[in-house]
């Protein structure tokens, strides 16, 4: 991302790390629903997969507050996060996008496929009980697609739809 852009996205960046502290407020009763659930643990890295991508306006949070780590440190090895460190934890943990901030999470969307409207849910491999999550109330999930639409208007907002790899950004 060219440097003229954060001072475009400044305010954005802004709006972005609200919205980030406002889903942390919304996951934590459902991390606390299903705590004897969730297997996810520093170092658990199972989620943590290379190659993610992020829209521009989550990116320039994670270059506000770790431009450092950016420019001096590398990227993890293929293969995992860049963001992960020799141990398997995140560098970026507080700075993180929104996908890392409810994985482990029962997740339920709503899809439609040849005109016909279904719900759809999955769940870490590792975070499966005996009681499967379609038994679960769709209020014990969380629902994708209201934060994601937030996001895309905050990109929209910056007049472009870029994505950015999280190991690019070490190439920045």
């Amino acid at each position: 991302m060219p440097k003229r852009a954060l001072k475009v996205l400044d305010a954005t960046t802004d709006q972005v790390e609200r919205l980030h502290a406002a889903v942390d407020q919304m996951v934590q009763p459902l991390s606390l629903q299903h705590a004897t659930r969730l297997q996810c643990r520093r170092g658990c890295v199972g989620c943590c997969v290379d190659d993610l991508s992020v829209f521009e306006v989550e990116a320039s949070v994670i270059q506000r507050h770790h431009a450092d780590l950016l420019a001096n440190d590398e990227p993890h090895p293929p293969g995992r996060c860049a963001f992960l460190d020799p141990a398997g934890a995140c560098r970026i943990y507080t700075h993180r996008p929104y996908v890392c901030r409810t994985q482990g999470l029962p997740l339920r969307w709503i899809d439609g496929v040849d005109g016909e409207v279904r719900e759809l849910r999955d769940i870490c491999e590792l975070n499966e009980t005996p009681e499967p999550i379609e038994a679960l109330v769709a209020e014990a999930c969380w629902t994708l697609g209201p934060v994601e639409i937030r996001l895309s208007s905050l990109q929209e907002s910056v007049a472009s739809d870029a994505r950015v790899n999280l190991r690019d950004l070490f190439r920045a």
